[in-house]
């Protein structure tokens, strides 16, 4: 494995970050319960549309907390077999509350189990941003809060921080020192998730992390595949200042899904 390095927070630092998440995502529109939504089976989806049976734009209100963007719908775009999430100063409708940034955010309507996990992307650049390709379900599904995160904070996109999530408890970030620059090209990063007790995070088709649960107990419930940008607020010492200049764009190639 390359080199990495370990970030730990503070117990206060988590604390905030856990509560700002989970209050931000279960503000979403209820979604479809688990018990009725459906598990999905392996996919592959090259975007060269938008799969309305497969995914759904997030419209009309904000994650909250740290959240400095509220969702729109006409952020999220297809074309030439790309998918991407614009980040801008748009005008957000009354449910993103006042937020001064527009951006997009995409989710799968199905949730998913064990198995691999793979998005080809480049990332958006600038202190204060993140771009992302994570798996999540909690309160607007009815479900406790998992998540499995793959992040490029935009004020080092030479680094990718990994991290989880069960029954709302994280803290478990780790940096990646990649050796390239993910806002400068397209890579491919894979979350491989196994039953009975471990999480793979790739890169390229190499290994660069494994958690064990050594560190807390490891997800165990169905989850949505997603993806978002973002800009920070109040968090400037995780992701550095947000100082608007212009429009910022992450782009996706692909996204595949192998079941176990």
């Amino acid at each position: 494995m390359r080199s990495m390095t370990t970030h730990h927070r503070s117990a206060p630092r988590r604390l905030f970050l856990a509560l700002a998440l989970v209050l931000g995502l279960s503000a979403a529109p209820a979604l479809v319960p688990p018990a009725e939504a459906a598990i999905g089976g392996s996919f592959v989806d090259n975007f060269d549309w938008n799969n309305t049976g497969r995914w759904h734009k997030a419209d009309g209100w904000t994650n909250g907390g740290m959240f400095n963007a509220g969702w729109r719908a006409d952020h999220v775009w297809h074309s030439g077999g790309v998918m991407g999430l614009n980040l801008d100063n748009a005008s957000c409708p009354s449910g993103c509350s006042g937020r001064p940034y527009a951006s997009g955010e995409y989710r799968t309507n199905d949730l998913y189990s064990y198995g691999r996990f793979e998005v080809r992307m480049k990332a958006a650049s600038g202190s204060g941003i993140v771009t992302s390709f994570f798996t999540y379900t909690g309160p607007s599904d009815g479900q406790p809060w998992d998540e499995i995160d793959v992040e490029i904070l935009g004020k080092n996109t030479w680094q990718m921080q990994t991290n989880y999530f069960t029954n709302g408890v994280g803290g478990h970030e780790t940096i990646i020192n990649l050796g390239f620059d993910a806002a400068a090209g397209y890579h491919n990063y894979a979350i491989e998730w196994w039953r009975g007790g471990t999480i793979n995070w790739f890169v390229d088709g190499r290994l660069v992390h494994q958690e064990n649960g050594s560190r807390g107990p490891l997800p165990t419930r169905p989850q949505r595949i997603m993806m978002n940008l973002w800009p920070g607020t109040g968090v400037d010492d995780w992701l550095g200042p947000f100082n608007y200049s212009g429009r910022r764009t992450a782009t996706y190639d692909w996204v595949r899904y192998t079941q176990y």
